[in-house]
């Protein structure tokens, strides 16, 4: 194992960083959900989360990483995760090839005594899964633990309409790209209104990435999106200043 990789998965070696996700309730941000953004060691070049996933790509270690990640996560931030929903990364592949994905969760949140309806898994597609049955036979086991499903980075890469339609997902995350100046783009807001009505009729919830200014929360709650996250709402940060936030009660959230 190269000495970055084993860097990675040893204690510590995931850094995570987290970044609110708010519902607009009466035309405020009310905290919805906590997204978990993890980063490789510090002083490494896989610090940079892009770095780090291209990494675990080519070393095809998405399932040890995914794994290393969601204990990090967990781990760090049980307090918050007992109260609120949190959000986190995992590659297609992992749920493709980790037959064992779903118990190795369920006994974390055991450890940490977190509700797993509290979960909110973001499918993340750089590469898409390979064995529909195998990726759809495990994504089920999450469903019936009581998880809930979100596709990452809607509208670019392999989110296409028809992973939307056999995902069906409970919430759909549009990419940053179509989100960010969107008020003065209205062949993004046309994009963004497409997966808005699909979420709808699929029984979803759209979240707006990328919002940077208040022209990009007009624009996308005018088009029917209450879920938003971005720099212009809160910047990512360490568990320490999450833990100063009063979130909804975690069931109030899920209604």
């Amino acid at each position: 194992m190269s000495t970055l990789l084993q860097e990675i998965l040893d204690h510590g070696g995931i850094n995570v960083f987290y970044q609110p996700i708010f519902e607009i309730v009466d035309g405020k941000p009310v905290l919805f959900a906590v997204e978990a953004l993890s980063r490789g060691p510090k002083g490494s070049n896989a610090e940079k989360p892009d770095v780090l996933f291209e990494y675990v790509r080519r070393k095809a270690k998405e399932v040890e990483v995914d794994r290393a990640c969601v204990k990090a996560i967990l781990s760090s931030m049980y307090m918050v995760a007992r109260r609120a929903l949190v959000s986190i990364n995992v590659h297609a592949l992992t749920l493709e090839r980790d037959d064992q994905f779903t118990q190795y969760l369920t006994e974390l949140c055991q450890l940490f005594r977190i509700p797993l309806k509290n979960v909110i898994m973001e499918i993340v597609e750089q590469q898409r899964y390979r064995n529909p049955a195998r990726f759809f036979s495990n994504l089920d086991l999450l469903r019936k633990a009581g998880v809930r499903i979100a596709v990452d980075d809607i509208g670019l890469g392999y989110s296409n309409y028809r992973a939307l339609v056999e995902i069906k997902p409970d919430l759909f995350k549009i990419d940053r790209y179509f989100v960010t100046g969107c008020g003065k783009n209205a062949h993004a807001r046309a994009a963004i209104e497409s997966i808005v009505l699909l979420a709808d009729r699929l029984g979803g919830r759209v979240v707006a990435e990328g919002i940077e200014s208040d022209d990009d929360l007009e624009a996308v709650t005018a088009l029917g999106v209450r879920l938003v996250q971005g720099y212009h709402l809160a910047l990512p940060q360490p568990v320490q200043t999450l833990n100063a936030v009063s979130p909804r009660n975690a069931q109030e959230v899920c209604e």
